[in-house]
């Protein structure tokens, strides 16, 4: 699949260039193979189960009133709902279908740790969540069937909304753009603007989302981690005290010396390293990232290799790193940190770009002792697994 197909005549560097984070862009068969991945019976199917987060949403537009019942939903729900304005909507697709997750597969050309997850959604006629804007970036993709989608004005934390205690619902919106999106068809948001999808008859669409991390979030994990490396060993000091006019008063040397010994401590690069590192592979969905039953040491492992069985990373699990410099790279699994060096680091690269490996490209890495640990170790935990 090449990637440039989902843009027409934009190659992803001209997408990049003048759409991403920008404006929207409508692709008129973006995906002409899209078929169908998952099916609505699957989806509710999965909507029931326990680990599996999902929303149906009900729609009254006249009276501006959307309800919203969290999954997972006992099955006769759907034989009670209404013909027409309710959608069921199952975040982490990915996670549980691999015809789902091969639609990752497109967008490659992005970061990978900046991919949430695959959200679909089923609607009947007159289905959707209403009039909102999201904070990440998004490629709505369109499957069977039709949804309209409406396009609005940016928005942000000051634009008036309804009072609703689960939806970020618009009180008005102004639309500027106005698309019937037919199956294959594509439209990607940027963060912060304005829409609304209505299903026209009964629909699926697949919301490819990418997050970015808040300010506030980073702070409060950085300072987190930041306490538990350096625990009380780092603790306001003032050996240059003197005299002041009023005790009760909180100097400003004070207040100097403190917001110093803070920069300090976040002002470190590889903190932040391994902050970011452990945020963005932190598993969306742990129990999607389960040990195997059978525990596989480095000759079995091995032998799978010479027989040409191929490695696969589990839909769930998310890898990534940081190159350290000198060879080296700090690697992230589901959150966890781990140094590799050398021929290690090269396969710390390869683990992070690849969903699937063959057996010839492992192994050279299984005759590196240390290679061998990583292999083994990410098979047993789950994040690898042998087809």
């Amino acid at each position: 699949m090449t990637p440039s197909r989902l843009f027409g005549l934009l190659s992803p560097a001209e997408f990049l260039s003048a759409y991403w984070q920008k404006r929207p862009l409508l692709v008129r068969g973006a995906v002409p193979d899209l078929g169908e991945p998952i099916d609505p019976d699957s989806l509710a199917g999965l909507a029931c189960e326990p680990d599996v987060e999902s929303r149906l949403v009900v729609a009254d537009r006249r009276a501006s009133r959307w309800t919203v019942e969290d999954g997972p939903l006992p099955p006769e729900r759907f034989a009670e709902l209404p013909d027409r304005d309710w959608t069921l909507l199952v975040q982490a697709v990915d996670h549980w279908v691999p015809a789902v997750s091969d639609l990752i597969d497109r967008f490659r050309f992005l970061p990978n740790w900046r991919l949430d997850d695959v959200m679909v959604s089923y609607a009947v006629d007159g289905g959707g969540v209403g009039p909102h804007f999201d904070s990440y970036d998004v490629f709505l993709m369109q499957g069977r069937g039709q949804r309209r989608w409406l396009v609005g004005d940016p928005c942000d934390e000051t634009t008036p909304l309804l009072s609703h205690d689960r939806l970020r619902l618009l009180r008005d919106m102004t639309v500027r753009e106005d698309h019937l999106l037919d199956p294959g068809d594509m439209l990607y948001l940027p963060p912060g603007l304005a829409h609304d999808g209505i299903a026209v008859g009964d629909c699926v669409t697949y919301s490819i989302g990418f997050r970015a991390p808040g300010v506030a979030e980073a702070l409060a994990g950085m300072a987190d981690l930041a306490a538990e490396r350096h625990g009380d060993s780092a603790r306001y000091r003032d050996p240059d005290l003197t005299l002041q006019d009023n005790p009760g008063e909180i100097a400003p040397a004070a207040l100097d010396r403190l917001r110093s010994m803070m920069l300090t401590v976040l002002d470190d690069a590889d903190l932040l390293a391994e902050w970011l590192g452990r945020w963005s592979t932190e598993p969306k969905v742990p129990e999607a990232v389960e040990a195997p039953d059978m525990r596989i040491d480095a000759a079995s492992l091995g032998a799978l290799f010479d027989s040409g069985v191929a490695l696969h990373r589990n839909n769930g699990s998310r890898i990534a790193f940081v190159d350290r410099g000198g060879g080296s790279v700090l690697l992230f699994v589901d959150g966890e940190p781990q140094v590799c060096a050398g021929r290690t680091a090269d396969l710390a690269r390869l683990l992070a770009s690849e969903t699937r490996l063959p057996a010839a490209r492992l192994g050279r890495f299984m005759a590196d002792p240390a290679g061998a640990r990583l292999l083994v170790t990410l098979v047993n935990a789950g994040a690898l697994y042998t087809e």
